[in-house]
């Protein structure tokens, strides 16, 4: 057989319109809201999603959010703007920076890389890169910093400072959902969540973080079909061609870089791949690599899978109560 990015098309127009009448049902009927909150970041997933509700509920039933601090990058807020305008929304926008300032999301985090780098300052910029899935192993984590006069200095990361770090700019997705909470709360409006179908499979997400929200209509969707979605609701170009990133750390960092093994298109076709059980010498055939490198693909997604369990997981009741338990 052969395989090729064809098996990732799907019909945009009919999906669009299957996701936005879905969204009217689960709005009205299934969450018994008013209207939703969406975040948006000036990426291409709250991109679409956001503009999906515009076009389910109308402008006057969706707020959008946009809720930056002092690491953002400097084209996440215009971008941002940028889509609120396209949509006919206005925008409620909040720096979030003081509150995390305030909680300790920096100084938590800068007190873990110290540990790794003495020399880091507060001047510094920095960001985790992730290593060792290609190969096989197990992944690994390097601290990557770079100086004001643009000197980079890079350290491996041990477990301790790694889960501090990590524990502390994930503050950032939390002071952000409990914002998007408080709006929807006092709208009686439900919660948009965000993720692809990459990023929810794979675990790329907070708990109770981003990972929070009442609905999330693009979970199925794998990141190339959420960028022809872009394309057909005619999103602004410099959002629906915009590379994906993190948009967590102070340097610049790709998604791959940080936590998938790929790059997103490569990482598209891979998932698809595993998930309808095709052998790994296909996807090498592919991807123009190894059997042996596509194989530790394979192992390197089962590996997320079983490791950020977890994150999909509900609470654990010790005892059952039967009149409140939903499947």
């Amino acid at each position: 057989m052969r395989l090729d990015w064809s098996v990732l098309d799907i019909d945009v127009p009919s999906e669009v319109e299957r996701i936005c009448s879905s969204l009217r049902e689960c709005v009205a009927t299934v969450l018994h809201r008013r209207g939703v909150v969406v975040a948006i970041s000036g990426g291409v997933d709250s991109a679409v999603c956001a503009a999906l509700a515009v076009r389910a509920l109308g402008p006057e039933r969706v707020v959008v959010l946009m809720l930056p601090e002092r690491e953002s990058s400097p084209e996440s807020t215009p971008r941002a703007r940028s889509l609120a305008a396209h949509l006919g929304v206005q925008p409620i926008e909040q720096d979030i920076a003081p509150a995390l300032d305030a909680i300790g999301c920096y100084r938590w985090r800068d007190g873990a890389v110290r540990r790794v780098l003495p020399a880091f300052q507060a001047d510094w910029r920095m960001k985790i890169a992730v290593a060792g899935g290609l190969e096989g192993g197990i992944n690994r984590f390097n601290l990557v910093a770079q100086s004001p006069d643009g000197a980079l200095h890079q350290a491996r990361l041990g477990l301790r400072e790694f889960l501090q770090i990590v524990a502390a700019t994930s503050f950032k997705q939390r002071i952000r959902k409990t914002i998007e909470y408080f709006h929807a709360d006092r709208l009686h409006y439900a919660v948009i969540g965000t993720p692809n179908r990459l990023e929810y499979d794979q675990g790329f997400f907070v708990k109770n973080g981003d990972g929070a929200a009442d609905v999330k209509p693009i979970a199925h969707l794998y990141k190339s079909q959420v960028y022809a979605i872009a394309q057909h609701l005619q999103l602004p170009t410099e959002i629906a061609r915009a590379d994906p990133t993190t948009d967590t750390y102070s340097l610049a960092q790709s998604q791959d870089e940080f936590y998938f093994a790929l790059p997103y298109r490569q990482m598209d076709l891979a998932l698809w791949a595993l998930n309808q059980g095709i052998d790994a010498r296909y996807l090498a055939e592919a991807l123009n690599m190894s059997v042996v490198k596509a194989a530790h693909v394979y192992d390197d997604i089962r590996a997320k899978r079983r490791t950020t369990r977890y994150l999909h997981a509900r609470p654990v009741l010790i005892g059952s109560v039967p009149e409140i338990d939903v499947t």
